[in-house]
């Protein structure tokens, strides 16, 4: 059991406000492992109010851009040494597979330190007026994150806040709120000044409550549509800015000169990415109408193959999902994509031998057609949809044909084909042979998919405010 009893609000180890507790149960176990603090609106005001002064009073936004970035490498070398244990906390919590090691962290920082600094740009006018444009921290920044990839998630808003110059109040999703523990005393050990970062672990109510606190000046989310889109209303009636990761019905467009011998490799992208639970997923894939079955058939023998079970065996492939509310939800998209004509070619239920966890098997549809809601609408879990297409044309008119936008691929053995072609798909992110995503690059969608970037270097500009200042010395 990890068990928690206090906040992380100004620099310390807080008491909350209330002795109410949020449990939270493994996945692949269905026992409590821990539980942490229940935060109310009167946490949500502290957490505020410290960040609040740090910015507004305290040195860290007056820091360099070198000295903020010593003390989150001193983060890192803290952090370091813990990557074992932190992955094992992490796959207790959400059931993702060890072997996606959740709490190495040390590529994150890596990559951010490595960003040149934000420096003022000198700039003269046609008419020989001078000035200098300057970018400046945004200020208190809300960081609200997911259960799915917790940790990745939390440090890609994180660190490049912290680097601005800003400050930040870390809302974890309620699922898994144990990880955030550690990472908050590792920032803390490392000198990050009080109130910098606080940690508040809470429930909807109270999260909606720190989205539209007046202290807040950004709010940055990453989780569903439905929850995104309530934020950003939120934030437009304050005129608050919001950066919205949201969800994603993405499509990998599978031409007619690929391999189906290959089928794993577009599947990885897909019901064996995080056993599903992924935004970028690629849940829609689209065959020619001419090699329909032989790709159903690579799917569907791929997906009866592959391990489902244990999250901490290595040879897992697919874990469970995060609770019995997901896989019951999952399950009835199953039953759903039936009615309304779809085949299972593989899965389409709970595993046998697995007796405890929130397992769903890794399930393929077939005989689908891209206007079926199992098509259209975010499923989050292990399954994919096949659907033919005619002409390369009506391949791309049907990955755009979505109210999302997030992600794409397409695969062929003539990669300036597939680039020609990945060029067409309206989403923020369209790989060619691969479905992968790199902190190198920005990350983000079209659409209800979100507003925003993170990763690369554009997801600084998230954090920081544009300031001109003209004709001064």
């Amino acid at each position: 059991m990890t068990e928690h009893d206090r906040l992380w609000i100004g620099g310390d180890l807080v008491k909350p406000a209330s002795s109410d507790r949020i449990e939270v149960e493994s996945p692949s176990t269905e026992e409590i492992i821990g539980s942490a603090p229940d935060a109310t609106f009167a946490d949500v005001d502290r957490a505020v109010a410290a960040a609040r002064s740090a910015f507004d009073v305290g040195e860290w936004r007056r820091w360099t851009w070198e000295e903020r970035a010593a003390v989150l490498q001193k983060t890192a070398d803290i952090l370091a040494p813990q990557a074992d244990a932190l992955s094992r906390l992490v796959t207790s919590e959400n059931g993702v597979m060890i072997a996606y090691r959740q709490g190495d962290v040390s590529s994150q920082f890596d990559w951010y330190l490595g960003l040149d600094p934000v420096v003022p740009e000198p700039r003269e006018a046609g008419s020989g007026e001078r000035g200098v444009v300057v970018k400046e921290p945004v200020g208190v920044v809300a960081a609200i994150v997911p259960w799915n990839a917790p940790v990745s998630l939390a440090l890609g808003k994180v660190i490049p806040a912290l680097l601005c110059g800003c400050s930040v109040i870390w809302k974890p999703a309620p699922e898994t709120p144990l990880h955030a523990f550690v990472i908050c005393e590792a920032f803390h050990r490392a000198g990050l000044p009080p109130g910098v970062l606080n940690l508040v672990t809470a429930g909807r109510e109270v999260s909606e409550y720190l989205v539209g606190h007046r202290g807040v000046d950004m709010v940055s989310f990453t989780g569903s549509t439905a929850a995104g889109k309530r934020i950003g209303a939120i934030c437009g009636e304050q005129v608050k800015r919001a950066a919205l990761e949201l969800g994603g019905k993405s499509a990998a467009v599978i031409l007619d000169d690929f391999d189906a011998s290959q089928a794993r490799l577009v599947l990885a992208g897909g019901m064996l990415r995080n056993s599903g639970q992924a935004c970028a997923a690629l849940t829609r894939l689209l065959v020619p109408r001419s090699r329909e079955a032989e790709f159903v058939d690579a799917f569907a023998a791929i997906a009866d193959a592959v391990q489902v079970g244990d999250p901490f065996d290595p040879a897992t492939v697919v874990g469970p999902l995060i609770a019995d509310r997901q896989r019951e939800r999952v399950l009835g998209y199953i039953a759903l994509a039936q009615d309304e004509g779809a085949k299972v070619a593989a899965g389409g239920g709970r595993p046998d031998h697995l007796l405890r966890g929130y397992y769903v098997q890794p399930t393929v549809l077939a005989s689908c057609t891209n206007d079926m809601r199992s098509s259209r609408e975010e499923i989050f879990g292990p399954v994919v949809s096949v659907i033919p297409y005619d002409t390369v044309q009506g391949a791309v008119d049907l990955a755009n044909d979505s109210s999302y936008g997030l992600a794409g691929a397409v695969y062929s053995t003539d990669v300036d084909r597939a680039t020609r072609v990945a060029s067409q798909i309206r989403a923020g992110n369209v790989g060619v042979n691969t479905a992968s995503s790199n902190i190198a690059f920005p990350f983000g969608g079209f659409r209800e998919s979100g507003i925003g970037r993170q990763h690369g270097r554009e997801c600084l500009d998230e954090y920081l405010e544009i300031k001109a200042i003209i004709g001064g010395a």
